[in-house]
């Protein structure tokens, strides 16, 4: 009964070792951020893709820590969608429309003042 009891532990421990999912965690530079309002609107953006599994946004640091399923979603699909919400992400530059969109508060600080 024991090697059974144990049999059937181990198999259920190699099951469940199987339905894991691969995770990885990268970190995106956000040079463009700049109030806890860019912070807001990346994170919720984001968790709306399928397979971002948590995201961290450091306003201070510039740079958010971004946890994925790499089956559900590629790095490069995250940094596309950074861009598509208004900022930079790494090397990819915000869609200016999305970067129009945002509010002033969120811009550049050379471009969100008005010349006069």
């Amino acid at each position: 009964m024991k090697k059974l009891f144990f049999l059937l532990l181990v198999l259920t421990g190699l099951q469940a070792a199987a339905q894991t999912k691969a995770q990885q965690t990268m970190t995106i530079s956000l040079p463009t951020i700049q109030c806890d309002m860019c912070k807001n609107r990346i994170e919720t953006y984001l968790k709306r893709y399928d397979g971002i599994m948590a995201i961290n946004v450091n306003v201070k640091k510039k740079e958010a820590v971004v946890k994925y399923l790499v089956d559900r979603i590629t790095d490069e699909d995250i940094k596309a969608a950074i861009a598509t919400a208004g900022y930079d992400a790494n090397e990819v530059t915000a869609e200016p429309d999305a970067y129009k969109r945002l509010p002033t508060c969120c811009k550049k600080p050379e471009e969100g003042k008005k010349k006069g």
